[in-house]
């Protein structure tokens, strides 16, 4: 710390009107580019994204992971599973896939998602996760590639929806996004402000299309929930 305010008690700002001109020109350039990914997002997304009950029927939803708190979803993520159980009650979807992090023995957010599901009438059977979720883009490819998925409802909030139905139509899949609606209290401003800095990624990865971090062998676990027997 004493090292960090040395450092910005060296900082200086100009004193001719140019220099400070200048600053404030670079710091408006800045934040027009910080906001152009996360507006060609908004703008690839299209009309695909919606509510619940507006939804076309899907044989898949994809949740994806938004962090646990003791074991347990937090509230955030709890929302979005609320809204993928609807979509499975109301028919709209027959299969929920969960996508998490589980980088680590003690966090588990797919078991986490599903134990929470068949809390909520959601058959275990019903229900597949992926261990390797560990962003959007690697969400995305893995349900694409891994998981055989062409056509999905994707569930989370507002302020990430956009970025998940254009990385998810990058990777091959047609995305209809399902916006969980949320207060806007203070999660809700920190999450909009993530988004620019995550779109900037995105859209790198939406351009140059990277495997994830994790790719592995294909998985039967969809088709399987989606058979007769499943």
């Amino acid at each position: 710390m004493p090292r960090l305010r040395e450092r910005l008690a060296g900082l200086r700002l100009p004193r001719t009107r140019r220099g400070q001109r200048r600053l404030v020109q670079g710091l408006m350039v800045a934040c027009v580019l910080a906001l152009v990914p996360a507006t060609w997002m908004r703008l690839a997304a299209g009309d695909r994204v919606g509510t619940a009950a507006e939804a076309p029927a899907r044989e898949v939803a994809v949740v994806f992971g938004a962090g646990l708190w003791n074991g347990r979803p937090t509230p955030y993520l709890a929302h979005r599973l609320d809204a993928a159980a609807e979509l499975y009650r109301t028919g709209k979807v027959k299969v929920v896939l969960v996508t998490g992090d589980n980088s680590r023995v003690e966090y588990d957010e797919p078991d986490a998602m599903r134990t929470y599901l068949t809390g909520r009438g959601v058959p275990d059977g019903r229900i597949v996760s992926d261990y390797a979720g560990f962003d959007s883009w690697d969400s995305c490819v893995r349900a694409k590639k891994i998981f055989g998925v062409d056509r999905a409802v994707l569930v989370s909030q507002g302020f990430h929806i956009h970025r998940a139905v254009t990385l998810c139509r990058s990777a091959g899949i047609d995305a209809y996004g399902v916006a969980v609606d949320e207060p806007r209290d203070a999660t809700w401003y920190y999450g909009g402000a993530r988004e620019l800095a995550a779109s900037g990624k995105a859209a790198l990865d939406a351009l140059f299309r990277p495997d994830p971090r994790f790719l592995g062998p294909e998985e039967p676990g969809v088709a399987e929930a989606l058979a007769p027997s499943g």
